[in-house]
């Protein structure tokens, strides 16, 4: 594992970050992507400080060339991932009668075509490596939908068909594809909330409480591990009984 590599998108912050730096510590070689050269070094800064490998890179996930010259980078300095967590995501909220197509094409192509785009450019080193492991980030809303994220709950919801149709592809090849659908998280967007707005949302979680990163961190960790070797094509759900699948 120490000489394998993580990769995983929209890692300068929040959830993302959180689980770079896990698989970091476990031994993986730890390459972060950000959309710009300031968050790519957010990502070197947060590794060092930790002491973990890896990097930081800039990446544009709708953009094909910008994947295939990252996937190049990162052969020529490590290896082919061994890890992907398709995490990168964007939010352009709106009522669909006033959405405007930019909207929703910007939440599908970052959300969702970036975890095609992503996974292909990663598949073909996978299977000349006879295993692999691919982590897509879904959310609670994908299964529950919420008012307002037709574009956002569309697209994490076709991330969950996404990874059981690649999971059937690619399994007799050691390849395991899973999803984890975070609940509300502790994050940047979260802590921009007022208290009594944060206080509502709470009061819809069984739980009593907002989760964090690291939970969400967790999680992933096992998935990619040799101990989840026989699951593949499953959600986990990590949102504090907010919603039971």
């Amino acid at each position: 594992m120490n000489s394998r590599v993580a990769l995983v998108t929209g890692a300068s912050r929040g959830i993302g970050k959180a689980i770079l730096h896990k698989l970091g510590s476990m031994g993986f070689v730890a390459v972060g992507t950000a959309t710009t050269n300031e968050g790519a070094g957010k990502i070197d800064s947060g590794l060092a400080q930790a002491d973990l490998s890896g990097k930081g890179l800039v990446l544009d996930v709708t953009q094909a060339d910008s994947v295939a010259s990252l996937l190049d980078e990162i052969r020529d300095r490590y290896s082919a991932p061994y890890v992907l967590v398709n995490n990168a995501a964007i939010t352009r909220d709106n009522l669909l009668l006033r959405m405007k197509d930019h909207e929703w094409d910007a939440v599908i192509d970052t959300n969702l075509s970036s975890a095609y785009r992503l996974t292909r450019a990663c598949l073909r080193d996978m299977l000349k490596m006879r295993g692999g492991r691919v982590v897509n980030i879904t959310s609670v809303t994908a299964f529950s939908g919420n008012a307002g994220q037709a574009n956002y709950v569309a697209a994490k919801a076709g991330v969950v068909g996404f990874t059981k149709s690649l999971a059937l592809e690619v399994a007799s090849r050691g390849i395991t594809v899973n999803a984890v659908a975070p609940g509300f998280i502790e994050t940047d967007m979260t802590a921009k909330l007022g208290e009594s707005q944060q206080a509502k949302l709470v009061e819809k979680i069984p739980l009593g409480r907002i989760g964090s990163t690291d939970e969400v961190a967790h999680v992933v960790s096992f998935l990619v591990s040799a101990e989840a070797g026989y699951i593949t094509g499953e959600t986990v759900h990590v949102n504090g009984g907010l919603y039971m699948a």
